[in-house]
């Protein structure tokens, strides 16, 4: 396992604020990244699709502990807006544990969620591939987001990374024929390629806790 340090600082001063980006109309997909606004391109089919079903994949957990027979514990939501370590973000998929966030995090008017979340999830795409492992993941760490994954399409691969105090460790690297068993989900065993829409695997397993 290796730890992947933050990634470096910008070197000009901050141009743009947390002001300016709560100003942008929400359908633009802003984003502020070290002092600049970025954009978020209309997701591909591939990557609406690999979102979708990480979510549905990981709808167990989203609810009380044990209700339903289902592992539970997590509050999980996709496409909000963060504000992080000075930051303004808007990753794929984001989820609360329910036993350190007793309620769903929500915006005050005008504004975003500052609750830090205990874990984000990014898919990547040719034009934010650069900006998910890099500066992204270097607020994401400044602000203590415990776990961070990574779904690339183009390489059928996952992706986790663990928090730690020099940067984030590298836990899990996986191709689309491993089952896993992820943290912080690793109350199930996950097929990678369901990510991907690949059929005739295993859907995803009951506890074992």
């Amino acid at each position: 396992m290796s730890v992947i340090p933050p990634a470096a600082g910008p070197l000009r001063p901050e141009r743009a604020t947390i002001a300016d980006w709560l100003a942008e109309p929400d359908e633009r997909g802003a984003e502020l990244i070290h002092g600049r606004l970025v954009y978020k391109a209309a997701p591909s089919p591939e990557h609406g699709r690999a979102q979708r079903k990480l979510g549905a994949l990981l709808d167990a957990f989203d609810g009380r502990p044990g209700e339903g027979g289902r592992p539970g514990g997590w509050w999980l939501s996709i496409e909000v807006d963060l504000q992080l370590a000075g930051g303004g973000v808007r990753p794929d998929l984001v989820g609360w544990r329910r036993d350190r966030v007793p309620a769903l995090p929500e915006a005050p008017p005008g504004g975003a969620i500052s609750e830090r979340p205990d874990w984000v999830a990014e898919v990547l795409s040719c034009s934010t591939a650069a900006r998910d492992l890099g500066d992204k993941r270097s607020i994401y760490h400044a602000a203590g987001v415990g776990h961070y994954w990574i779904i690339d399409p183009a390489n059928r691969m996952l992706i986790v990374y663990r928090w730690t105090r020099e940067g984030y460790l590298l836990a899990l690297s996986a191709g689309a024929d491993a089952l896993v068993r992820a943290e912080p989900f690793d109350a199930l065993e996950l097929g990678v390629g369901l990510l991907f829409g690949d059929e005739g695997e295993r859907e995803a397993g009951t506890s074992d806790r």
